[in-house]
């Protein structure tokens, strides 16, 4: 991937991470307001239930508390603790309009001394939740309790979730990023291999044209001899028949891509298929007296696999040996099993395959080096359509050197005899590749 793609892959997780932790901060957000809500809800419920006891037991019979802050009389009596030295507070409100308080510093606003349903006040300063009701004498007693333990639990909630937030928050957006940037990496690369695919396309597509449209100009301009125009016409004719090719090819792999299936798999004895093959080449090895042989081990050499992408497989391998062999030279095509496998391989006597061209062999439109000023060179997609084929074979490439110094294409699959298993990777570990 260019430094100018990574860089967008880069910019888009975060622009992704930030987005998604905007929304996981706006949903804890509420999460974390719920909680609160909840958590008050039930602590203030569990202190009406307890006011509400605490009201029956006092409301049950005459049980004055003192004027100047003491006990209530009778068997009701708050433990000594909290803001206003009980967390129960008891006001008896006489017929007479008289309010008695279990502690004279709390004063029972007048506005609530006829309250009968649980409510939350204010005294000093201080929130106090109060519930009240008719004695049986004909006084009215509110009895109340502080909540500061409903504040204390409110506190707590929200330091937690303080302290929890900005930690959910960074893992959510260090997460994003990694996400981000897994996903988009590859859709990211595969938007610069179709750019790539296209200025290439347009490349290869522009010297045929180029050249037809340079001879046509050419003709109409003025008479020519009749061998110009036979010339020219030889002219276009390769140049068509080249962009007829490329044509085919580029379609050929875009239906792959899109398809990626195995359409007619079959049990292929690569054997037959080599020499049937072989056969075909003859009279393209006879043309520039090359040397050209099937060799077969014993065992067998079934696999499973499209016949027609097999033999394309092999035509373009065999294409590319002859067309590197030199005149003279010798291409060899080998086939047999190798452990639960069977090998295919071409090797030829021609430069072969320079170390620094494997990493690239299988790339879109890459030629070898070699093949540059080389005007029947294809357009590097031969041995694109090749790769794709193997990989979607469950095969394996293995590139190297012949014995005879030149290159070494060799592909493996599992044999049919021994099950096809799993999806394999298609190139074995340490191999390298190179595109003719």
């Amino acid at each position: 991937m260019t430094s100018a793609g990574r860089q967008l892959v880069h910019s888009t997780s975060i622009r992704v991470a930030l987005a998604a932790t905007a929304v996981v901060a706006v949903a804890y957000l509420a999460i974390a307001a719920g909680v609160v809500a909840i958590t008050t809800q039930n602590l203030t419920s569990q202190l009406d239930d307890r006011l509400a006891d605490s009201l029956s037991r006092v409301s049950r019979g005459p049980q004055p508390p003192n004027q100047g802050g003491g006990a209530p009389g009778g068997g009701f009596r708050p433990p000594d603790r909290g803001p206003f030295n009980a967390p129960f507070i008891v006001w008896t409100i006489r017929p007479d309009g008289t309010v008695l308080a279990s502690n004279a510093s709390a004063i029972l606003p007048p506005a609530h001394r006829a309250v009968t349903a649980p409510a939350t006040i204010s005294i000093d300063g201080t929130f106090v939740r109060i519930q009240g009701a008719n004695a049986p004498d004909g006084d009215h007693i509110v009895i109340g309790q502080t909540m500061e333990s409903v504040g204390q639990a409110q506190s707590t909630i929200i330091l937690a979730e303080l302290l929890i937030g900005p930690i959910l928050l960074i893992a959510v957006f260090l997460g994003a990023v990694a996400i981000g940037r897994r996903a988009a990496t590859p859709i990211e690369q595969a938007r610069q291999r179709q750019m790539e695919f296209t200025a290439d396309a347009s490349h290869e597509l522009r010297t045929p044209l180029s050249v037809i449209e340079a001879h046509t100009s050419l003709a109409l301009v003025q008479e020519r001899s009749a061998d110009w125009y036979r010339t020219a016409f030889l002219r276009i004719d390769h140049e068509s028949r080249r962009m007829r090719r490329l044509l085919d090819d580029m379609l050929w792999l875009a239906r792959f891509d899109v398809t990626h299936g195995q359409p007619n798999a079959e049990l292929v004895d690569l054997t037959v298929l080599a020499t049937q093959t072989v056969d075909r080449f003859g009279i393209v090895a006879q043309a520039r007296h090359l040397s050209l042989a099937v060799e077969a081990s014993p065992g067998s050499a079934v696999i499973t696999a499209p016949p027609e992408w097999l033999d394309r497989l092999l035509g373009t391998l065999l294409d590319n040996a002859c067309k590197y062999a030199p005149d003279g030279g010798s291409v060899r095509v080998s086939v047999g099993p190798e452990g639960p496998r069977v090998r295919l391989t071409v090797d030829d006597s021609g430069p072969g395959i320079p170390e620094e061209e494997r990493g690239r062999i299988f790339d879109r439109f890459h030629r070898a080096a070699n093949a540059a000023g080389d005007s029947t060179a294809g357009a590097g997609l031969g041995l694109a359509i090749a790769d794709s084929i193997v990989r979607a074979t469950n095969g394996r490439w293995r590139i190297g050197s012949s014995p005879s110094g030149g290159a070494s294409m060799s592909v493996s699959w599992p044999r049919a005899l021994s099950g096809r298993g799993g999806t394999e990777d298609v190139r074995e570990p340490g191999s390298q590749a190179t595109s003719a």
